[in-house]
């Protein structure tokens, strides 16, 4: 099964689970994770070939999908999902083709479309650091920095480096390999009628007007919202504006 980082305890509410995106861990939303698990148990997990997730050959998003129903059978069959980018699009995914493991859904900053922009640079990137002369963090983000135009990435690419065993923590060959499957989204015929929120950077592109008809005719009681001053890293730029927009949606919507 997938690994998993646990908050709090659980209560009466269903546990919320967090699913983060491409180059990502539940490590990086351990902040958020702990706040949420105020009143429910949190649930971070770690996707096929990141962190300390299994390494798979495929990283579809039916294949992501089912990882994700065997996390939440294993706590009882049904939970609040949270993802974000490629993690929003498997929690979409999951809400389409098992919507009785779904009780609310929070999709951050992407839609069930197609994009354009790869992410090939990034693995290229990763892959052209010499690990032998990697001693500590920033001796990795000093060697990414010459090679990503943003350092923060740089940053958040690092924490994904095992630096005991030097390596990465992530399956770059499948991701690369996989990347057309990554940037697509899956032909499905389901629909998801529960509590939906699209929460979105206001200044990032990724869920643009013209997506909104496409999300609606699958999702059908979406709602949308946007934090401002961000853009697609919503959450690492505003968290506390972020936690906010989730607790007010699960609050609003509960039973």
């Amino acid at each position: 099964m997938l690994n998993l980082l646990r908050h709090g305890a659980a209560t009466d509410e269903p546990p919320l689970l967090i699913i983060h995106g491409l180059f990502g861990s539940a490590r990086n939303w351990g902040v958020i994770a702990k706040r949420l698990s105020d009143r429910r148990e949190v649930i971070a997990v770690d996707l096929r070939n990141h962190g300390a997730s299994p390494w798979k050959e495929s990283h579809s998003y039916p294949a992501m999908a089912e990882d994700l129903a065997e996390v939440i059978d294993s706590l009882g069959g049904r939970a609040d999902v949270l993802g974000h980018s490629m993690g929003g699009k498997a929690a979409m995914v999951l809400a389409l083709t098992r919507p009785a493991l779904v009780n609310r859904l929070i999709v951050a900053d992407i839609a069930p479309v197609t994009y354009g922009h790869s992410q090939q640079h990034n693995i290229d990137a990763m892959q052209a650091v010499d690990l032998g002369r990697v001693e500590k963090r920033s001796d990795a983000v000093a060697q990414l920095e010459r090679l990503v135009e943003d350092p923060a990435l740089a940053s958040f690419f690092t924490q994904s480096l095992d630096l005991k065993a030097r390596r990465w923590m992530l399956n770059l060959d499948v991701l690369a390999r996989e990347m057309p499957t990554i940037l697509s989204f899956p032909e499905i015929e389901g629909r998801f009628d529960g509590p939906a929120l699209f929460l979105s950077g206001a200044e990032s592109d990724y869920v643009l007007p013209e997506h909104r008809d496409r999300i609606r005719a699958l999702f059908g009681s979406a709602k949308f919202a946007k934090l401002p001053g961000c853009g697609h890293w919503l959450h690492a730029e505003k968290p506390r504006e972020f936690e906010a927009a989730v607790r007010a949606f699960l609050d609003m919507t509960a039973a």
